[in-house]
Protein backbone atom coordinates (compact mmCIF):
# COMPACT_ATOMS: atom_id res chain seq x y z
CA UNK A 1 0.00 0.00 0.00
CA UNK A 2 0.92 2.90 -0.97
CA UNK A 3 2.29 6.07 1.85
CA UNK A 4 0.36 9.69 0.52
CA UNK A 5 1.56 12.62 2.25
CA UNK A 6 -0.33 15.74 2.03
CA UNK A 7 0.39 19.37 3.00
CA UNK A 8 -1.93 22.30 1.67
CA UNK A 9 -1.29 25.77 0.72
CA UNK A 10 -2.95 29.13 0.70
CA UNK A 11 -1.62 32.20 -1.59
CA UNK A 12 -3.02 35.42 -1.83
CA UNK A 13 -2.05 38.78 -4.40
CA UNK A 14 0.18 38.07 -6.68
CA UNK A 15 3.77 36.73 -7.01
CA UNK A 16 5.90 39.61 -5.97
CA UNK A 17 3.73 41.66 -3.16
CA UNK A 18 1.51 38.38 -2.15
CA UNK A 19 2.30 36.00 0.27
CA UNK A 20 0.66 33.08 1.71
CA UNK A 21 0.76 29.67 3.99
CA UNK A 22 2.14 25.79 3.88
CA UNK A 23 0.91 23.57 6.41
CA UNK A 24 1.51 19.68 6.94
CA UNK A 25 -1.72 17.38 6.71
CA UNK A 26 0.45 15.40 9.89
CA UNK A 27 0.40 18.23 11.96
CA UNK A 28 4.52 17.57 12.67
CA UNK A 29 5.03 21.68 12.65
CA UNK A 30 2.82 24.58 12.71
CA UNK A 31 1.71 26.37 9.58
CA UNK A 32 4.62 28.36 8.00
CA UNK A 33 4.41 32.06 6.37
CA UNK A 34 5.51 31.27 2.74
CA UNK A 35 6.42 34.69 0.50
CA UNK A 36 8.32 35.33 -2.92
CA UNK A 37 10.83 37.25 -0.87
CA UNK A 38 11.51 34.41 1.45
CA UNK A 39 12.30 32.21 -1.76
CA UNK A 40 14.38 34.59 -3.65
CA UNK A 41 15.76 36.50 -0.86
CA UNK A 42 16.25 34.12 2.45
CA UNK A 43 13.69 36.31 4.93
CA UNK A 44 13.93 34.98 8.27
CA UNK A 45 11.18 33.93 9.86
CA UNK A 46 9.42 32.61 6.80
CA UNK A 47 10.10 29.41 4.39
CA UNK A 48 9.87 28.67 0.94
CA UNK A 49 9.20 25.64 -1.19
CA UNK A 50 13.19 25.12 -1.69
CA UNK A 51 13.58 25.17 2.35
CA UNK A 52 11.08 22.16 2.26
CA UNK A 53 12.75 20.45 -0.40
CA UNK A 54 16.47 20.77 1.36
CA UNK A 55 14.58 19.02 4.36
CA UNK A 56 12.94 16.17 2.76
CA UNK A 57 15.91 15.62 0.59
CA UNK A 58 18.52 15.84 4.21
CA UNK A 59 15.49 13.49 5.94
CA UNK A 60 15.75 10.97 3.16
CA UNK A 61 19.27 10.78 2.30
CA UNK A 62 19.80 10.37 6.17
CA UNK A 63 17.32 7.29 6.13
CA UNK A 64 18.47 5.64 3.21
CA UNK A 65 22.04 5.94 4.32
CA UNK A 66 21.24 4.97 8.00
CA UNK A 67 19.32 1.55 6.21
CA UNK A 68 22.38 1.10 3.88
CA UNK A 69 25.11 1.10 6.80
CA UNK A 70 23.01 -1.37 8.87
CA UNK A 71 22.50 -3.54 5.89
CA UNK A 72 25.90 -3.59 5.56
CA UNK A 73 26.68 -4.84 8.83
CA UNK A 74 27.65 -1.27 10.24
CA UNK A 75 26.23 0.17 13.45
CA UNK A 76 25.33 3.87 12.57
CA UNK A 77 26.15 6.21 15.81
CA UNK A 78 25.27 9.61 14.28
CA UNK A 79 25.01 11.05 10.64
CA UNK A 80 24.64 14.48 10.29
CA UNK A 81 23.18 15.36 7.60
CA UNK A 82 22.97 18.79 5.50
CA UNK A 83 21.61 19.50 2.21
CA UNK A 84 21.48 22.87 0.33
CA UNK A 85 18.93 23.69 -2.75
CA UNK A 86 19.89 26.30 -5.02
CA UNK A 87 17.34 28.25 -6.64
CA UNK A 88 18.05 30.33 -9.70
CA UNK A 89 14.79 33.01 -9.91
CA UNK A 90 13.49 32.67 -13.85
CA UNK A 91 15.73 29.33 -14.01
CA UNK A 92 14.35 27.36 -10.95
CA UNK A 93 16.48 24.71 -8.66
CA UNK A 94 19.53 23.58 -10.39
CA UNK A 95 21.46 21.51 -7.58
CA UNK A 96 21.25 19.90 -4.30
CA UNK A 97 23.87 19.71 -2.36
CA UNK A 98 24.15 16.75 0.15
CA UNK A 99 27.10 17.52 3.15
CA UNK A 100 26.89 14.13 5.65
CA UNK A 101 29.00 13.38 8.49
CA UNK A 102 29.29 10.58 9.75
CA UNK A 103 30.49 8.73 13.49
CA UNK A 104 30.34 4.91 12.64
CA UNK A 105 32.84 2.56 14.35
CA UNK A 106 34.47 0.09 12.06
CA UNK A 107 34.49 1.69 8.77
CA UNK A 108 36.85 2.24 5.90
CA UNK A 109 36.24 5.93 4.27
CA UNK A 110 36.03 4.04 1.45
CA UNK A 111 33.51 2.05 2.03
CA UNK A 112 31.60 5.09 3.76
CA UNK A 113 32.17 6.67 0.27
CA UNK A 114 30.47 3.99 -1.45
CA UNK A 115 27.59 3.52 0.81
CA UNK A 116 27.13 7.34 1.43
CA UNK A 117 26.87 7.21 -3.19
CA UNK A 118 24.60 4.20 -2.60
CA UNK A 119 22.02 6.37 -0.55
CA UNK A 120 22.69 9.32 -2.56
CA UNK A 121 21.33 7.62 -5.70
CA UNK A 122 18.79 5.18 -3.58
CA UNK A 123 17.05 8.02 -1.57
CA UNK A 124 13.29 8.46 -2.99
CA UNK A 125 13.52 12.24 -3.11
CA UNK A 126 16.98 12.01 -4.77
CA UNK A 127 15.29 9.83 -7.77
CA UNK A 128 12.62 12.44 -7.97
CA UNK A 129 15.02 14.95 -8.71
CA UNK A 130 17.57 12.58 -10.67
CA UNK A 131 17.76 14.23 -14.58
CA UNK A 132 16.43 17.21 -13.47
CA UNK A 133 18.72 18.48 -10.99
CA UNK A 134 22.27 18.34 -10.26
CA UNK A 135 23.05 16.46 -7.30
CA UNK A 136 26.05 16.51 -5.12
CA UNK A 137 27.54 14.94 -2.33
CA UNK A 138 30.28 15.30 0.57
CA UNK A 139 30.68 12.78 2.94
CA UNK A 140 33.27 12.77 5.62
CA UNK A 141 33.79 9.79 8.04
CA UNK A 142 34.90 11.69 11.55
CA UNK A 143 38.40 10.92 12.04
CA UNK A 144 37.66 9.10 15.33
CA UNK A 145 35.89 6.15 14.81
Amino acid sequence: MAAISRADATWEGDLISGGGHVKPESGAFAELPITWASRAERQHGKTSPEELIAAAHASCFSMAFSNGLAKAGHKPERLDTRVEIEFVPGTGITTSTITVSGHIHGISNDEFQKLAKEAEEGCPVSKAMHGNVELRLHATLDAAH
